[in-house]
Order: C-alpha cells, then structure tokens, then sequence
C-alpha cells in the first residue's frame, strides 16, 4: 500500500514517540508498504526547527537526510498539480503546509497517516 506520512508522523515515528498510534506505527513499519514523505513537511520541520518552536538534536537538513533513507521512505515532490488543487479545497483546515498535503492525497490518491481530524472533512482516506 502507499501512503503519504504527514509531518508529525513522520517526527513521532522518528522519536519512537508513544504518541504515534499504534497502527500507524505498523503501517510505517511494514516493509510492504511504499512510504511517502512531502517535501512540504521536509520544508516546515526545517521553517519550524529555524525559528525554535521544534527541538531537533541536529539540522533538519543532516536529520531528514540520514533518516529518510533509513527508514525507506521517499520523497514526494510537489508539482504545479498538487499546488492548484489546494485552490479548489474547502477552507476546514487553515494551515498551508497541512493544506498541501490533503491536495497531494487527493491528487496522487494517497491515504494519509496522520492524528489531524480536521482531515477527515476532506475527501481524503486518513489512517490512524
């Protein structure tokens, strides 16, 4: 199965943090599953770790680097596709970043492992 990981997920997995349900732990894990992770969260842990309010033991950059590989996971890139399908989103989720991601699902029909509720209004399979 592929999924698309969004960021706090991706952060939890990585912390082995006891928030992270235990389902989507399993499905993180499981070697059958193909693991997408979003640019746009590579880009809000980096903006969020600048500006002090995400506590990292390294640079985003030398973390994400290194675990993503480690962890299988690959990079989902965003094309002009996913940018102009946030514009036709309905308005129940205001953060960009999270925004963003819910076109990426959409667009390439991706469930989304993620604890946001505020996913589930959208026409979006969210795993947790």
């Amino acid at each position: 199965m592929n999924l698309l990981l969004d960021t706090q997920a991706v952060l939890w997995f990585l912390r082995d943090d006891p928030q992270l349900s235990a389902l989507a732990k399993a499905l993180i894990e499981d070697p059958g599953n193909r693991k997408l992770v979003s640019i746009a969260s590579c880009w809000e842990i980096a903006i969020k770790a600048g500006l002090g309010k995400l506590n990292l033991s390294e640079p985003s950059g030398a973390l994400l680097s290194r675990e993503i590989p480690k962890n299988n996971f690959e990079l989902l890139s965003i094309l002009l596709e996913h940018v102009a399908a946030v514009e036709s989103l309905p308005q129940h989720h205001r953060d960009p970043f999270d925004r963003l991601l819910v076109a990426q699902a959409i667009v390439e029909k991706l469930p989304l492992v993620s604890s946001d509720h505020a996913f589930d209004q959208y026409a979006v399979q969210r795993m947790w």
